[in-house]
């Protein structure tokens, strides 16, 4: 347990505005493995990439069972630092959640604010905190600081007027991390106008979403963002030239 909660405190001493930690999104054994040997000092499991990966639907079509059955295999195959997306919890309860990522060997996790097994609605503002304290009361009982990455999806789901969208993100983002939050992920692709908003009014480091074949790390860090991941987009970038690869044997 020692180890796992050093792992968890230099997990999250990565997270540094201006500064951002790259998490390339894996979804099994291969794939963390390709990202530890390139040299990234930690990866995220995105569970897009690990549905699919399982022949399963996003949002929550999967079981947490499910996921940790994979995952263990990951945290098995590599050294460096894990975080698991659990979308919206899987209908379990912050303690249930927190102890399975534990006895997996995962240091961070992401929790949405889209309840999908209740038609997809968006959690109230302070629901969302709620949660996010009871996740963060459960894995300061266990002894490992589990860095949670709060997420709203106000933005890929355009809720709401677009003219205040920004305002309701920040004040939504701000109650995670009042609640206890490490790392705030209003998630989307953002203008830079908006992510530089973002990454300035938000009171704690900000996660970006970028697909690998944009951008680069100078850009995030100018914008002031502490992290950045590909959500689906890396599996998607090698399914398009495994797709390039087969077509000249089809």
């Amino acid at each position: 347990m020692n180890a796992l909660a050093d792992k968890a405190t230099k997990f999250l001493a990565l997270h540094q505005p201006g500064d951002p930690v790259i998490l390339p999104t894996v979804w099994d054994a291969w794939s963390a493995n390709l990202v530890q040997q390139a040299g990234f000092a930690a990866l995220t499991v995105g569970s897009h990439p690990l549905a699919d990966s399982l022949g399963k639907q996003d949002n929550e079509g999967m079981t947490f069972a499910e996921s940790l059955a994979r995952v263990r295999e990951i945290t098995a195959a590599v050294d460096i630092p894990v975080s698991l997306d659990i979308e919206a919890g899987y209908g379990r309860k912050p303690a249930e959640l927190i102890e399975g990522l534990i006895e997996t060997g995962v240091v961070g996790l992401n929790i949405e604010d889209t309840v999908h097994s209740e038609g997809g609605r968006l959690r109230e503002p302070q629901e969302h905190a709620d949660f996010v304290a009871a996740l963060r009361q459960a894995a300061d009982a266990a002894g490992v600081h589990v860095v949670i990455n709060a997420r709203t999806d106000l933005f890929v789901k355009q809720v709401g007027d677009e003219a205040d969208r920004t305002d309701r993100a920040i004040a939504r983002l701000r109650l995670a991390a009042e609640a206890g939050a490490d790392v705030l992920y209003p998630v989307g692709r953002h203008t830079p106008e908006t992510l530089r908003r973002l990454t300035s009014e938000l009171p704690l480091p900000v996660n970006a979403i970028s697909t690998p074949d944009q951008n680069d790390r100078a850009y995030f860090a100018e914008a002031g963002a502490a992290r950045v991941s590909f959500g689906p987009f890396f599996q998607a970038a090698l399914a398009t030239e495994a797709n390039r690869l087969l077509q000249r044997w089809s």
